[in-house]
């Protein structure tokens, strides 16, 4: 079974992502958005949670009324040096009040964790290639952070004495 990093411990990954071909499994999944507007009766007529896989183009309002029966969103980011994903985790954490699991997925680096963290990813979903355990340092490299996020909403100068 695979392991990802989850509120900043490495845990075991339950969750399966499924083509949309493919057969439904047992337990937790995550399916692309054209397969939850497809299947969304059959989904949510299971006993298992269901995530959503949301490509980095799509604008996050689009969920809004399916975020109440979603335990996971996961954000992709195609490539290091495409943020769209930044900008898609604050819009669901702080304008349509996304409380579920916010997972990042695919080119996901460990220079980028502690900033993903901070725009209100609470998972993430390393390159096979990557070390977790190297990852987990990323969130302790820095100390003090001074503009307002997700997870310190005031800035630094709002919050000193």
């Amino acid at each position: 079974m695979r392991s990802v990093i989850k509120e900043r411990r490495i845990v075991e990954d339950h969750w399966q992502h499924v083509a949309d071909e493919a057969e439904l499994p047992a337990g937790p999944v995550i399916v692309s958005l054209a397969r939850w507007r497809k299947e969304r009766a059959t989904l949510l007529a299971r006993s298992a949670p269901v995530g959503i896989r949301l490509p980095n183009t799509v604008d996050p309002a689009e969920l809004v009324e399916e975020l109440p029966r979603l335990a996971l969103v996961a954000l992709e980011f195609p490539k290091f040096a495409d943020g769209r994903a930044h900008s898609q985790a604050r819009l669901l954490r702080e304008r349509y009040g996304y409380r579920g699991e916010l997972r990042a997925v695919g080119d996901v680096l460990r220079d980028q964790l502690a900033f993903m963290a901070r725009n209100g990813f609470d998972a993430f979903e390393l390159r096979a290639d990557r070390s977790l355990d190297d990852a987990l340092r990323a969130f302790d490299e820095f100390s003090v952070s001074y503009q307002p996020a997700v997870d310190q909403p005031l800035p630094l100068y709002r919050r000193r004495g």
